[in-house]
């Protein structure tokens, strides 16, 4: 019997060589033939540690690793492109305390007070 092999998205990266990989799935619920969005989660084993949350993914099965780890990763078929909001205000905010720095380490050597205006000093 073939190996069943899978597309999904990783969901998280907490543990090293393992990811969780999210497979969605559409089906029509059987009296009221609404359709539902369904998703099935797979623990699959990333022995690079190639993949990262939000990679698209495509897992083949392969033989019990571990008490969930029943999946094998075999390529990262699109990387994702969010971006970390919090990574990009952290170095925005590292940048301005930088240039701050060197503003007062430039007053400090032609003898004058950081922002004050002529005539004034603190």
């Amino acid at each position: 019997m073939p190996k069943r092999v899978e597309t999904g998205t990783v969901t998280s990266a907490a543990s090293s060589k393992t990811r969780r990989v999210e497979i969605p799935r559409v089906v029509r619920h059987e009296k009221y033939s609404r359709i539902l969005h369904r998703r099935t989660i797979c623990h699959v084993h990333d022995e690079a540690e190639e993949s990262q949350p939000g990679d698209t993914v495509e897992i083949i099965e392969c033989r019990p690793r571990s008490r969930l780890k029943r999946w094998e990763l075999v390529r990262v078929v699109a990387k994702s492109t969010a971006v970390d909001v919090a990574s990009l205000r952290s170095g925005a905010r590292a940048t301005q305390l930088r240039e701050t720095a060197a503003k007062a380490e430039a007053a400090d050597a032609t003898g004058k007070v950081a922002g004050t205006t002529e005539g004034k000093t603190r």
